[in-house]
């Protein structure tokens, strides 16, 4: 579900919250995006895909070795689209 209003960016197959990855793409995030996994809207994704179906979220509180949130991979159905 792309929405490709004059004001809004295409959105990309694949993006990411986080600024150091090459996937993060400052454009998208000056306007609120949202994420549907199998059927439900999630509110946590940190990345997503959606031709590969699967996104990226915090598994729980549990932090790596340099602060970060430590992400889990889950696979299915990924919309990506605007609110």
């Amino acid at each position: 579900m792309t929405d490709t209003t004059p004001d809004r960016p295409a959105l990309p197959d694949r993006l990411s919250i986080d600024e150091r990855s090459p996937h993060h793409v400052a454009a998208v995030f000056a306007h609120d995006v949202g994420i549907r996994f199998n059927g439900k809207d999630r509110l946590d994704v940190v990345e997503y895909c959606v031709s590969e179906g699967w996104v990226r979220v915090p598994a729980g509180k549990t932090l790596d070795r340099k602060g970060n949130p430590l992400l889990i991979k889950l696979t299915g159905k990924v919309e990506a689209f605007y609110r």
